[in-house]
């Protein structure tokens, strides 16, 4: 049933099950494994480590595609969680769990020499870590809405990423106690539930209140702030990057909040002239495991199929697949596209965005930031249930928030790639964020997010013209439709609060609202724009 739930070709063989499998690491930990063997000849043999156990939906989908098609399926389960022994501290010890249960692997009767690694967010993590000294017999993996770097996740932007990490935390802490079952449940009211944690000051205890002290881990997260710090280096696999020896693909959504990684790791692969392929669709990081799950598998087994067992199934006709939303259609690309950023629209008074640049002496435009009432995060890149694409009609209605919005459409204008915007920005106080939003207006003057820019600014250079760059996009804003840009001085609880002191964020409670002033005259918003006839262009 859910070969055929998944679109996949017909099963080859039957399997037999060896539950709890004990593998050992260096330090004498035992981690547990469950191997699912094919019956009669095998091609290779697929590894996937993962911290969220394996007696859910997630593993029935594994067991379907993979030991029924001739495929070994170990499924190892990360150190301190569902039985494996050891403590349970989140993206530090998979680099030497990883080699030493090759080290394992390659005592057993059963492994014929050929390996693949496939999975999502921290089964992809765990993919990277293993790559930190690729096995030689490696001969493919599949990552999907994964990080190389959790430090830069933890961080994007230069704040701390608090309702992500904080919510992942207590999903951690919860998930052997409620059962798969009552999480999902749970997911509904995780933003009621959190919120007076989400609010607590001073931040580093907020995980306390929340978890009951159950999540050590999330304390340090907020508390160390120089990325450079010794603290962070087993959880940056930048160096990955440079060692990967086999055909990758990568995986991943527009709202994904691993989408700036996922853009890193195809360019550098590419880069270096490894064999990757990227497929982006229109999913939050939750989505692509359910709206996007046949078509991904789909893509796995093929992909593995060619580079694992040797089958070429002439399936992906490009590099780069990519989901336009807007136009509701997929494209087909030999690469990531580049196109010149040679448009801007200019944010003028009366909350306009025109093509004309404000004239000299245009008064600017102001608003005021106060962490005690912060801006509110609506939709965009979370691992909430209510991320991704929603209607953020009521932010440009707020008074700490400045709304731009151009006139309608008078053609549908594509923008494939990253925006940026610049701000001749100043505030009266230094310790001060800048957010910023492109959102798409429909005929009924309701507002829709595209893409997210965000800056903590250095207090040193906190006046001056700042340039935020936007998340990569490929969308359609159709004809008739108008192309919004809101700014405001921070989106919680998607990023902490910035409390405008310049004191510890991690244990200071003090509050102060911020006074920002645009100037008009020397800021504006640049598009990488591509109409449908393929001319750069963009409507009045």
């Amino acid at each position: 049933m859910l070969s055929r739930r998944l679109g996949l070709r017909a099963a080859t063989s039957e399997y037999t099950i060896n539950r709890r499998v004990r593998i050992p690491m260096r330090d004498g930990v035992e981690l547990l494994a469950d191997h699912y063997a094919p019956v009669g000849d095998s091609v290779g043999t697929v590894m996937i480590r993962s911290p969220y156990g394996w007696e859910g939906v997630t593993a029935a989908l594994y067991r379907a595609q993979f030991p029924t098609r001739g495929y070994h399926l170990l499924l190892v389960r990360c150190r301190g969680t569902f039985g494996s022994a050891g403590v349970w501290n989140p993206w530090v010890h998979e680099i030497d769990d990883g080699t030493d249960t090759l080290v394992w692997l390659r005592t057993q009767p059963w492994f014929g020499g050929k390996l693949a690694t496939i999975g999502n967010s921290y089964l992809g993590w765990t993919q990277w870590a293993l790559l930190m000294d690729p096995p030689p017999e490696l001969a493919a993996a599949v990552i999907q809405t994964a990080p190389h770097d959790f430090s830069d996740a933890a961080y994007f932007g230069g704040a701390f990423n608090l309702s992500d990490w904080l919510g992942w935390s207590e999903q951690l802490v919860q998930q052997e106690r409620i059962g798969a079952v009552r999480a999902v449940v749970r997911m509904a009211t995780a933003g009621r539930r959190q919120a007076p944690a989400v609010s607590w000051l001073p931040l580093a205890q907020a995980a306390d209140v929340l978890c009951n002290g159950d999540a050590p881990w999330f304390q340090n997260w907020a508390s160390v702030r120089d990325l450079s710090d010794p603290f962070w280096e087993p959880m940056q696999l930048g160096e990955a990057l440079d060692r990967v020896p086999v055909p990758i693909l990568l995986q991943s959504g527009w709202q994904d909040i691993f989408l700036p990684q996922t853009r890193q790791q195809y360019a550098r692969l590419r880069e270096r002239g490894q064999d990757v392929a990227l497929t982006m669709g229109p999913w939050t990081h939750r989505q692509t495991g359910t709206q996007g799950m046949s078509m991904l598998a789909q893509e796995t087994m093929d992909w593995l199929d060619e580079h694992v067992a040797g089958v070429r199934r002439d399936v992906r006709p490009a590099r780069v697949r990519m989901f336009v939303t807007g136009a509701d259609t997929w494209r087909d690309l030999p690469d990531w596209p580049e196109y010149p950023m040679d448009r801007s629209l200019y944010p003028a008074p009366g909350g306009v965005l025109g093509e004309r640049r404000p004239p000299d002496g245009t008064p600017p435009a102001r608003f005021t930031y106060d962490p005690a009432s912060p801006t509110p995060t609506v939709g965009g890149r979370l691992l909430a249930p209510d991320g991704g694409y929603r209607d953020d009609s009521a932010l440009a209605d707020r008074d700490d928030v400045l709304a731009f919005t151009g006139a309608p459409l008078t053609d549908a204008v594509e923008v494939i790639g990253a925006p940026w915007v610049e701000l001749a920005h100043s505030s009266d106080t230094p310790h001060a964020d800048v957010f910023v939003r492109l959102s798409e207006v429909d005929a009924k003057g309701r507002s829709h997010n595209v893409s997210d820019g965000f800056v903590r600014l250095d207090p040193r250079q906190a006046d001056g013209v700042v340039r935020i760059e936007l998340d990569p996009i490929a969308h359609r804003f159709r004809a008739g439709h108008r192309i919004r840009l809101l700014v405001a001085g921070g989106s919680h609880p998607r990023w902490e609060r910035n409390l405008g002191t310049g004191e510890d964020p991690a244990t200071s409670t003090r509050l102060v609202s911020s006074h920002h002033t645009i100037d008009l005259t020397r800021s504006r918003l640049h598009l990488p724009i591509q109409d449908r006839t393929g001319q750069v262009g963009v409507g009045s």
